[in-house]
């Protein structure tokens, strides 16, 4: 039986691996996202500055380790193979809820996930002893630290109103005093605004990314008695308004003598600040259990007593962390924010809602997000109606943003938002992560991240009328995610302990199995998703500013439409054909995913037009009339892919042999009639278009003819209405399809040829 425990500790040093890779990639969105979105600084120079910080602050963040010895529960209270049981559940917990919220992209919080799982497996361990031993449900007070779990609920609440209230407030001012044009102001005002930012980040450095470690503890001799961790706390505002003349001065010397930019600099220091905070003092989520772990497995050898009768009293002692173990996960936590895709896709979600301008919104409106942008647009019209008329336009001016020019070079990416914003919320989150560690109060970094991010992003007006429901949408989700973390946490967490309490060695075996199988089934589902994305024909928006241009950049999409309709259209009938429900499920998802695609070229029209040279607006009519017919396009295929699937899933016979025999016919057809197309495109041998074309009427003869003997089965031998109606609609939507094929052929031949082309077909 012994020999269990040992296997547990094993097994935990290979979860906790795990937990670093999982955890990194959830809580890198906190120290990332400035800096990405606003493209201040390179990738590769964004990715060092933050690799340092995280190895500096793993090596200093064994006084955080506390937190899983006895910040939940008490340990006197429990036996050595109860705390096992205990820090098994988490761990297993953790990997899973963590894994799950990474593959959905939600940033979430590691220290809220760690605090409930801890304290929702020492419910439900303490529940277990109390019906063992007959004791009252009272009787749980004894066994967990209720007060602490009170705090973290506490600032999860403080936490989300607090940061993003000052983080909007922060930013409404900021670009009040810099305006858009922050880059042709003043050095010196530049360098007042460097030197607040840098003294603010500075003492989020020296409060949050040393303080509560052990370096913390040791003695300042030049000041007696007093501690480090001490000092910083009582000489907080000296400290303070020496850093703002200190960095004010370097500032302006770096502004005028070496041309620097200050605010790339903000934004440097400050990636690099959360980065070391976020290692020194999250680490703890990560590997601080299996470490309180390993360190329980060792007081118990030494001990010599049994595993149900050992005290874990032992756990209340202050135990330094071995800082190999340190410098290890240091490093594990470097490689993950290198390697991990799934980081990059939680940073994505947070820089998407904060970005300036409109985009493809991945949140959609809900009544509670159409509600709150009402009442808040009705008090902003509101407040306008009462400040003066020559007020509100002081504040528009300051508040203009730049006029809308999309860059020549395709090779170009505009920045989510502006390096005021960035550094702005790099300066609020440090500081209100300082005062709140100064206080002792819990606060979440990922909370104070987001929430400061969101409310300088609301501010900065960066959520117009087009995308304000979108992205306060967005903001709700990510909430309540934060919320169901706590709760999926508490109760997983419990679960798993109880199932490991009653199963012993063979639950422990049977839950790690299908913790292993989970996460490899998440990370294989993602890796495929990841590489049909990539590897899928996407649709581009048109950049060029001139007819020929447009002609040219629209045969991609062109190409890339009949490909995928070619697709759509033949498992459509293959879908019927074999009566698989499968496929045609796939084939509806693929139609409006199309259709998707699309409506964002249609919605970028506005930039296109915006982007056309004088000489060339005529290349708008153009465009319009391609988006327009594209349309058309899915919107059959749609159809057909919608009605092929409801027959199928709803049970109906399946079509006759003639039936499919004569819709295998026009497939056929219509699929070399799209690979032609398709070939003339990529080519660019538009001659080729002529060709297709003068051989359109046999295509719509061989639909006609169909429908006529259709009708004839009708009158004669066809029982099924199910079955006439289904294949009516697909013969009938088929000639729409390629009415509309022939239409944008016709188009865009008469555009490329100059000449006039033959009637269209009639209706």
């Amino acid at each position: 039986m012994d020999n269990i425990y040992l296997i547990m500790i094993v097994a935990l040093a290979f979860l906790a691996v795990a937990d670093l890779v999982v955890g990194v990639s959830n809580d890198a969105v906190n120290f990332l996202n400035s800096a990405i979105g606003s493209k201040a600084i390179s990738f590769r120079t964004i990715m060092i500055v933050a690799s340092v910080g995280i190895a500096l602050g793993a090596i200093f963040s064994s006084g955080m380790m506390e937190v899983a010895r006895k910040g939940i529960f008490n340990p006197s209270e429990f036996y050595f193979n109860e705390i096992m049981f205990i820090f098994m559940a988490v761990m297993i917990t953790d990997i899973l809820l963590l894994d799950f919220f990474n593959t959905l992209g939600m940033p979430t919080s590691t220290t809220v996930s760690i605090v409930f799982e801890l304290l929702g497996a020492s419910v439900a361990m303490s529940l277990i002893k109390i019906g063992v031993d007959n004791g009252s449900f009272g009787d749980v007070v004894n066994y967990i630290n209720t007060s602490k779990a009170t705090e973290i609920i506490l600032g999860i609440l403080l936490s989300v109103v607090v940061a993003f209230s000052v983080g909007a407030l922060v930013q409404w001012v900021s670009r009040l005093l810099l305006s858009y044009d922050f880059e042709k102001k003043a050095k010196w005002v530049g360098a007042l605004f460097g030197g607040f930012a840098l003294s603010a980040i500075t003492y989020f450095i020296l409060i949050k990314g040393i303080g509560g470690t052990s370096f913390a503890e040791q003695s300042f001799d030049l000041i007696g008695t007093l501690t480090i961790q001490e000092f910083l706390e009582t000489r907080a505002w000296w400290l303070v308004i020496l850093n703002f003349v200190l960095w004010s001065l370097i500032s302006y010397s770096l502004m005028t003598l070496a041309k620097v930019n200050i605010y790339k600099l903000i934004i440097g220091v400050g990636t690099f600040a959360l980065a070391l905070a976020f290692a020194g003092n999250d680490l703890v989520n990560f590997i601080g259990v299996p470490i309180a772990a390993w360190q329980s497995y060792e007081a118990w050898q030494a001990s010599g007593e049994l595993a149900t009768e050992f005290g874990m009293g032992v756990l209340a002692s202050k135990v330094p962390t071995p800082t190999v173990l340190l410098f290890i996960s240091g490093m594990v936590m470097v490689a993950t924010l290198w390697f991990s895709k799934k980081a990059r896709y939680v940073t994505d979600t947070e820089i998407n809602l904060a970005r300036e301008g409109e985009g493809k919104e991945r949140f959609q409106p809900n009544f509670l997000s159409r509600s709150i942008v009402r009442l808040t647009i009705g008090i902003s019209e509101a407040t306008q109606a009462i400040l003066p008329s020559s007020l509100n336009q002081k504040l528009a001016v300051r508040f203009k943003k730049p006029v809308i020019v999309l860059a020549r070079d395709k090779t170009y990416e505009k920045p989510a938002f502006d390096m005021v914003r960035a550094a702005v919320n790099l300066m609020v989150a440090g500081v209100l992560i300082s005062i709140a560690t100064s206080y002792k109060l819990p606060l979440s970094t990922t909370y104070v991240t987001f929430m400061v991010a969101m409310g300088s992003s609301l501010a900065d007006k960066a959520w117009g009328a087009e995308s304000a429901v979108y992205r306060v949408a967005g903001v709700l989700n990510v909430i309540g995610g934060w919320f169901g973390t706590a709760i999926i946490a508490f109760v997983a967490s419990g679960v798993i302990l109880a199932l490991i309490s009653f199963g012993k060695g063979a639950a422990i075996a049977v839950l790690l199995f299908a913790a292993v199988l989970i996460l490899a089934r998440n990370y294989i589902s993602y890796s495929k998703k990841s590489k049909e994305i990539k590897a899928e024909d996407s649709l581009q928006k048109a950049e060029s500013s001139s007819i020929q241009g447009v002609i040219e950049e629209s045969a991609d999409n062109i190409s890339n439409v009949i490909k995928r309709s070619k697709k759509i259209y033949t498992n459509s009938i293959n879908g019927l054909a074999k009566h698989d429900l499968n496929l045609l499920k796939k084939n509806k998802k693929q139609g409006a995913k199309l259709s998707a695609e699309i409506d964002e070229l249609r919605d970028h029209i506005f930039y296109f037009i915006k982007n056309l040279d004088e000489a060339s607006v005529g290349a708008s009519n153009f465009y319009i009339s391609i988006l327009g017919l594209l349309t058309d396009i899915t919107q059959s295929l749609e159809y057909i892919g919608k009605v092929s699937h409801k027959h199928v899933h709803n049970n109906h016979k399946k079509l006759k042999y003639n039936q499919i025999k004569e819709l295998k016919e026009i497939d056929h057809k219509l699929e070399e009639i799209f690979s032609n197309t398709k070939q003339a495109f990529d080519e660019r041998s538009f001659k080729q278009i002529g060709k297709v074309l003068e051989n359109k009427q046999e295509l719509f003869d061989l639909v006609s003819q169909k429908i006529e003997k259709q009708v004839a089965r009708t009158r004669t031998e066809e029982s099924s209405p199910k079955n006439t109606t289904l294949y009516f609609s697909l013969l009938l939507e088929t000639k729409d399809l390629m009415k509309v094929v022939i239409d944008l052929l016709e188009t865009y031949y008469q555009e490329y040829d100059g000449t006039i082309i033959p009637a269209k077909i009639m209706e």
